[in-house]
């Protein structure tokens, strides 16, 4: 059963801090996503229900092999979709933006060709 969107939003932001800052706290994450402290309590509660994460006692959020697997698909869609919409002559400020919405619809089948066709493979 697929994630809800927010649910993948998550799982991105703390791949994304995982990547920049070597760690994602809760704090982090809703600075990010610009979303309050208990919002995030709550997607942490179903994610790690959902078996996509863990707390460790120091409160950092630790992907499991399941959630980062569900992270870098989410992140590669996101990526391919921005790359393209940047090629087509969108300004990267909103191609970030329209590619955050596009990134939870787009088919593997679509996925597929966007890869085709920018010529490369999106790294995540």
């Amino acid at each position: 059963m697929p994630l809800p969107r927010a649910l993948e939003n998550y799982l991105k932001t703390i791949l994304i801090l995982e990547r920049e800052k070597g760690t994602a706290r809760s704090l982090d994450v809703a600075q990010a996503l610009h979303v309050t402290k208990p919002s995030v309590s709550r997607a942490m509660k179903h994610l790690r229900e959902g078996g996509f994460l863990t707390m460790e006692k120091d409160k950092r959020l630790c992907l499991t092999d399941t959630g980062r697997a569900a992270a870098e698909q989410v992140y590669q869609r996101h990526c391919a979709l921005k790359t393209l919409l940047v090629s087509l002559g969108v300004s990267p400020e909103t191609a970030e933006k329209d590619a955050c919405g596009m990134e939870h619809i787009v088919s593997e089948e679509m996925l597929d060709r966007i890869i085709l066709f920018i010529g490369k493979e999106v790294s995540v």
